[in-house]
């Protein structure tokens, strides 16, 4: 199949699979992959888990790796309920989905493409699972857990799933207008690298930021965690095909390649000067590659998948480096790896996809890329502003001085993740100054 045949063919069947239009027969070849596809994204939560817990304070682990693992509870059982239908659900607008398939309703024996309507919402629902968890990123050890989870619930129903339907429903007006975005650089990444980057804003830095610094208690943890997301992002790209096919394929390799131009570029700019390359950087470029690639994963060329880590790499580096400067506590960087790899990954989408499919010239489809970024940026940001004063208003949103101190696992879940002569390694060590 010719490069100039694959994106017309991504369009129509996401169209079609947005649409919810069924098929004559269910294909159980593309069944069982989107079922393989699911369970590998389902996968990258926990590996989120284990790559911020291996980033934050030994005293502070298990609260760390409860944000992310409440994420699975929580949001499973609200795109279940309303999420899904307000993001894919018929009858609805250019801004919301219709309330046609609350609780699922509906969906029984029918066909998204050639997989079950099941099965296209159990995959759905893991990206709106690890969307809210990679906000978490930010707050660690000092964001109230159940003020992470009031807010988590607010922002998956009111933020992620309308923003999943302006850009995936055939029926959302970025959609329409021809935004590319195959498997979520602006519903998931941008979205939730500008949330974290507010609420780092709204509950104010950590004690004692910049001047103690919080340095990663368990390296083999974030190398863990950091394999797990590379192993389940294949089905997170790859699967968003919705078939076993050309494009699958496609999205897969450039899933292999863009991360791997990623880390190297990223141990390349630590090793500049008197740098050295450090296991934690090797993750973190390997993550932000993740990251730049999968809004463009089905739409570039293997060639230019290595463009797409080496920029988005390049970039993520030098805002860390300068992260300071935003005047937030941003803990482990959300906004830089996810909210700044995954607009260079959506501009580039527009830069080197081999054709929009729309009959668009090179320039009007960067200015759609950059509208939907923007429109990305503003809704996600502002809303999410929004909701964490509303959050406010019910319940405190930082823990106490003394339990910042001292650690959040106990205080927040009576357990520890480690020994007491264990968690007094993780304590903060002080940069200078009294």
């Amino acid at each position: 199949m010719s490069h100039l045949k694959v994106l017309p063919i991504v369009l129509a069947l996401s169209s079609a699979a947005l649409a919810q239009d069924t098929t004559p027969a269910m294909n159980t070849g593309d069944t069982a992959w989107m079922l393989i596809s699911a369970a590998l994204v389902l996968l990258m939560t926990p590996g989120l888990a284990f790559f911020y817990g291996g980033l934050t304070r030994a005293q502070s682990v298990l609260n760390t790796m409860m944000m992310s693992v409440v994420s699975m509870g929580l949001v499973a059982l609200l795109w279940t309920v309303v999420g899904y239908t307000l993001a894919f659900g018929t009858g609805g607008n250019a801004f919301i989905g219709g309330l046609t398939h609350l609780g699922l309703n509906g969906l029984s024996g029918q066909l998204t493409g050639t997989v079950p309507s099941y099965v296209f919402a159990a995959f759905q629902a893991m990206f709106a699972i690890i969307a809210v968890a990679l906000i978490s990123g930010a707050v660690v050890e000092r964001m109230r857990f159940g003020a992470f989870v009031y807010f988590g619930a607010l922002w998956s129903v009111l933020i992620y799933a309308p923003l999943a339907h302006w850009v995936w429903n055939a029926d959302g007006w970025l959609f329409k207008a021809g935004a590319l975005d195959f498997a979520g650089g602006t519903v998931i990444h941008i979205s939730a690298g500008i949330s974290a980057l507010v609420a780092a804003f709204v509950l104010g830095p950590r004690l004692g930021h910049p001047k103690n610094a919080h340095v990663p208690h368990n390296v083999p943890l974030v190398l863990l965690g950091a394999g797990l997301l590379w192993f389940g992002w294949t089905g997170f790209n790859a699967g968003s095909a919705l078939a076993a096919n050309q494009t699958a394929a496609l999205a897969f390799i450039t899933t292999l390649i863009a991360p791997a131009a990623a880390m190297i570029t990223w141990l390349g700019w630590e090793s500049s000067g008197n740098g050295k390359p450090t296991a934690v950087g090797a993750a973190t470029g390997l993550v932000v590659g993740l990251v730049a690639i999968t809004p463009a994963c089905a739409f570039v060329t293997p060639l230019a998948s290595i463009l797409v880590g080496v920029l988005g790499a390049s970039a993520s580096y030098w805002a860390v480096q300068f992260k300071h400067r935003l005047g937030a506590d941003d803990s482990l960087d959300v906004f830089a790896c996810h909210g700044v790899a995954g607009m260079v990954g959506a501009v580039l989408t527009g830069a080197l996809a081999f054709t929009t499919g729309s009959g668009k010239a090179w320039g009007p489809q960067m200015l759609t890329q950059i509208i939907s970024v923007l429109a990305s940026l503003v809704w996600a940001g502002v809303g999410s502003f929004l909701l964490l004063k509303l959050v406010g208003l019910i319940t405190p949103l930082r823990i106490t001085a003394g339990q910042e101190i001292s650690g959040i696992d106990l205080s927040a879940h009576r357990e520890q993740g480690y020994s007491e002569r264990e968690t007094s390694l993780g304590a903060p060590v002080l940069l200078g100054g009294d």
